[in-house]
């Protein structure tokens, strides 16, 4: 069970959004590089970026933040937001991003996925975000018709890293993650979930080390970090203990 730290860009800055409205955002730091750094420092084995003007605009916006953390960090990275096509893709891998996280494109050119996924193996998670079970895409502005348990099985034998699902209704207030509609995606599928939206306090942290959540592959934490809700070496060392269980 992995703790990714958040780090949404917007604008250069690190911010936190309320159920991915820009206009409702957060400045937590305006150097994002000094940001990863302190998740690193606390102990936090992998970061979760997001390009937030990139999901909108369907290309790279903040790239020159997020180099900065890429160059500051020894951490692997994991990056969406953006990323539409082959050459943004393996653009961000040469520059040493560890595993870049495709949505959008996941939703309207499933094929781009799995010869990214055949090309890069173990570097292509898909980011599915659901509203009222529903995909959403382009920055969350668009639902689809597609669940999320359709989306993910299409991927079922691509070779994709892992499955980053987040409940738009939760992201960014603080009302817990949504560890129904999670582990029945995690069930459905045999690619790897990393749950996101939500997680508000430690007894989320604790949620996650019982026993239905060993299927999860770990979770995304955002605003509960920034604003001290969860101690970072308190759930690091609680989640690093069920791992030693489970071993």
């Amino acid at each position: 069970m992995i703790l990714y730290p958040a780090i949404d860009l917007k604008e250069g800055r690190c911010v936190r959004l309320i159920q991915g409205d820009m206009d409702q955002a957060t400045v937590f730091n305006d150097d994002p590089a000094d940001q990863a750094a302190i998740f690193e420092r606390q102990g936090f084995e992998w970061l979760h970026v997001v390009d937030l003007d990139g999901a909108f605009a369907g290309k790279p916006m903040n790239a020159s933040a997020v180099e900065e953390i890429l160059k500051r960090v020894k951490i692997p990275v994991q990056l969406g937001g953006g990323i539409r096509d082959m050459k943004t893709v393996e653009g961000w891998l040469s520059k040493g991003v560890s595993r870049v996280i495709i949505g959008t494109a996941a939703v309207r050119d499933p094929a781009f996925v799995c010869e990214a996924a055949r090309l890069h193996p173990g570097k292509i998670a898909v980011g599915i975000d659901a509203k009222d079970g529903l995909v959403a895409v382009e920055g969350w502005a668009q639902t689809s018709t597609l669940s999320a348990e359709e989306l993910g099985r299409r991927f079922e034998d691509a070779g994709v890293a892992a499955i980053i699902y987040t409940d738009i209704a939760r992201d960014g207030i603080l009302k817990g993650l949504n560890f129904p509609m999670t582990l029945g995606l995690a069930r459905a599928v045999s690619i790897p979930v990393i749950a996101s939206g939500g997680l508000a306090s430690m007894a989320d942290i604790e949620r996650l080390t019982q026993p239905d959540c060993a299927v999860l592959n770990g979770a995304i934490s955002g605003r509960a970090l920034y604003d001290g809700r969860i101690d970072p070496e308190e759930a690091l060392a609680l989640l690093k203990s069920v791992r030693k269980d489970n071993a």
